[in-house]
């Protein structure tokens, strides 16, 4: 089973996980304007990525550029990857490539 074949209740019966909602999971962070240039950028871009209508697109013209802006505010420090395999255990069905990865390592 790859990754796309997964839902959240599938998770949650396969992996016998509980859903809590309304809990913060990621620490408040000061919010950051975006780069003027990532502005200019998307608004351009997301109505082409629309049209388009496909998943690769979004991925392409939205995804990966605010993934870059990310990097770009982490100085550098953190990593992001598309389209990369992602085999993590495949007798529970964690196979399959990822849109994006992002990693703490600068490579």
């Amino acid at each position: 089973m790859s990754y796309r074949d997964f839902n959240i209740s599938r998770v949650k019966q396969k992996f016998n996980l509980k859903l809590v909602e309304g809990k913060r999971f990621l620490p408040e962070i000061e919010p950051v304007s975006p780069n003027p240039y990532l502005l200019e950028y998307l608004k351009d871009s997301i109505p082409l990525a629309i049209a388009m209508g496909s998943e690769k697109a979004r991925s392409e013209l939205i995804i990966s550029p605010i993934l870059f802006e990310v990097k770009k505010l982490f100085n550098e420090e953190i990593s992001f990857f598309s389209g990369e395999e992602f085999n993590v255990d495949a007798t529970v069905g964690l196979t399959g490539f990822c849109d994006f990865l992002i990693s703490r390592s600068p490579e």
